[in-house]
């Protein structure tokens, strides 16, 4: 059920109306644009702050695929679904719209942090936002996420023959974690028992240092969809409203029919693939070629084309980010350490009986 169609629209993609874009109004797109700099803007100063050893464990940053995240998560209803995702989620956090003050204590490490300072950086969580976290473990959100669809389908079933699930779950994946097992198993689960689902690979090209064409047998991921009985779509992940289109519609198809989608995003991350990697397997030709396709340049530009954005507002957006992440990194400075007993909260124990 793969969708045979190439669904890249052009950078010059008509208006939907007069003042409008995607479907989307001034205001709204202002928004989406913002959270793209929120994002670009934490991403550059967590790199900084890694760098000056205020940061520690491991880091995976976000820059370059801001498009993506932004996109697919702004085509929610986030009071009824729910966002998973991996190691990389910092970007993913700030799109569901978590607190960048919670996040950079986190990464800190501070007791005021998002996890309270014992998830770092690939463990970001915030349920009242219905974004239930990042996961160090390649893959690992794949099936719990497929476990959250399948709690949505079976409390919307439980309300009478017919009603519709309770919401869909949105999941985030690497192009690295597409071949292990948990992935196959879930998609075909999804299927079987009709979740409502949407599976997101963010093929950025380079899983760690080697290209996604040596390692898969099948370079165009999205047909894998066609295994098990369920539409896969390939879409620009450099375009946000692009992404955003897709990814409603797959919604829209999870609820209302009971189908799964494996939605393909192509995208490009500027940085390594976390914040040890000298990046030698790829040329500066390269990276320079993807940044000229920046997802916030595309956008902000068709914008300005259609009259929905002046350069003093852009300017003001960008102002108004970077006060916000300064913000944040005077938030995680001035935090608290975890008292050394909280090393013994917030786990599981198992009583065993004689």
């Amino acid at each position: 059920m793969a969708d045979k169609t190439n669904p890249k629209p052009s950078a010059q993609a008509p208006l939907a109306a007069p003042g409008r874009l995607g479907g989307l109004g001034k205001a709204e797109l202002l928004e989406l644009l913002r959270r793209m700099q929120l994002i670009r803007s934490f991403e550059e100063r967590a790199g900084q702050m890694y760098g000056l050893r205020k940061i520690g464990g491991f880091c995976h940053l976000y820059n370059g695929q801001e498009a993506v995240g932004v996109g697919a998560i702004s085509a929610l209803d986030l009071s009824t679904d729910y966002v998973l995702t991996g190691y990389r989620d910092h970007g993913h956090a700030l799109a569901c719209g978590m607190d960048p003050k919670a996040i950079m204590a986190e990464l800190f490490g501070k007791a005021s942090g998002s996890s309270r300072g014992k998830g770092g950086s690939m463990h970001l969580f915030d349920a009242e936002r219905h974004f239930l976290g990042g996961n160090g473990i390649v893959g690992a959100q794949i099936p719990v996420a497929t476990g959250v669809a399948f709690a949505q389908a079976y409390r919307g079933r439980a309300a009478g023959e017919g009603a519709k699930p309770t919401g869909a779950t949105l999941c985030f994946f690497g192009d690295g974690a597409i071949h292990q097992g948990a992935f196959h198993e879930s998609l075909n689960l999804a299927r079987i028992w009709k979740l409502p689902a949407v599976y997101v690979v963010e093929n950025n090209q380079w899983g760690m240092g080697t290209s996604w064409k040596r390692v898969s047998s099948l370079e165009e991921f999205h047909r894998m969809a066609d295994s098990y009985g369920m539409v896969g779509v390939d879409v620009d992940g450099m375009d946000l409203l692009a992404v955003r289109e897709v990814v409603a519609a797959a919604r829209k198809r999870a609820l209302d029919e009971g189908i799964p989608t494996l939605i393909e995003a192509e995208t490009y991350r500027y940085k390594g693939h976390s914040m040890s990697d000298p990046q030698k397997y790829r040329s500066r030709e390269e990276v320079d070629e993807y940044r000229s396709r920046d997802p916030i340049v595309v956008l902000k530009d068709r914008m300005a084309e259609a009259g929905l954005v002046a350069e003093a507002e852009w300017e003001a957006i960008v102002k108004e980010t970077d006060a916000l992440v300064d913000e944040s990194v005077a938030f995680a400075e001035a935090g608290a350490e975890p008292a050394p007993g909280a090393l013994y909260e917030d786990i599981y124990a198992m009583e065993l009986q004689p």
